[in-house]
């Protein structure tokens, strides 16, 4: 589980997130949508340690964040809403291993973990090519085989569907919708919900830095124009 209490995160004078509370179960799949400067990135930051609360406590399967920053970092996977930003290596095969490789597990291991997060997302046989060499969906998958390679608990993704054509599309969906058959959790980040409301149990809207609604899809539907979240179709 994540939960979240009271958490405050300013940038200078501005408050991005104002005393949220939340929490995520094992294997839900949330949605945390709103209009851009909504707070959602800030939000979600905090789930792994890539940012510290100025005030409130964050914690991933029973410890806070801060007192277990490795074990959150294993826990909680990311792909930022600019995937290129994250990726370490020249290579795809190279990328994919990064993280495996600093868990210190044996080699046997992480080029297991590396053919099957790369199959996950249709790279498969493509360890050798090189990262710049990629297409803007290709990208996205890549970062995606990254955090699969971590084998997290909970996966979160950031604007995954910018920039991506309808075939990307529809290869990220349906890994999404694997991952959450298989009971990884998904935050899904995003301001628009036409590709991920099937997936969700709840959708949690920001406004403001705060949690303006937390329902189900199907309830929050009518809400949602109001909060400048385009709703599914």
């Amino acid at each position: 589980m994540i939960r979240v209490e009271g958490l405050v995160h300013r940038y200078g004078d501005t408050v991005a997130v104002n005393g949220v509370d939340l929490a995520i179960d094992d294997g839900e799949c949330v949605v945390v949508a709103g209009a851009n400067g909504s707070g959602k990135t800030t939000l979600v930051r905090h789930f792994n340690g890539l940012l510290d609360p100025d005030e409130g406590t964050v914690s991933v399967n029973g410890r806070t964040v801060s007192d277990h920053l490795v074990a959150a970092r294993t826990a909680v996977a990311m792909v930022f809403q600019h995937p290129e930003d994250q990726l370490v290596a020249a290579t795809v095969g190279a990328d994919v291993a990064f993280g495996p490789e600093n868990l210190g597990l044996d080699r046997g291991d992480i080029d297991r973990r590396v053919r099957e997060s790369l199959a996950a997302v249709n790279l498969d046989g493509r360890e050798d090519e090189r990262v710049d060499s990629l297409s803007g969906g290709e990208v996205e998958r890549l970062a995606i085989a990254g955090a699969l390679a971590m084998r997290p608990d909970h996966l979160v993704l950031d604007e995954p569907f910018t920039g991506l054509d309808e075939p990307a599309r529809r290869s990220v969906l349906a890994r999404l919708r694997d991952l959450r058959a298989e009971g990884t959790s998904l935050v899904v980040v995003t301001h628009d919900l036409r590709d991920v409301a099937e997936l969700a149990d709840r959708v949690v809207v920001l406004a403001d830095g705060d949690v303006a609604l937390d329902a189900a899809p199907d309830e929050a539907a009518d809400r949602l124009p109001d909060l400048d979240v385009r709703p599914p179709c």
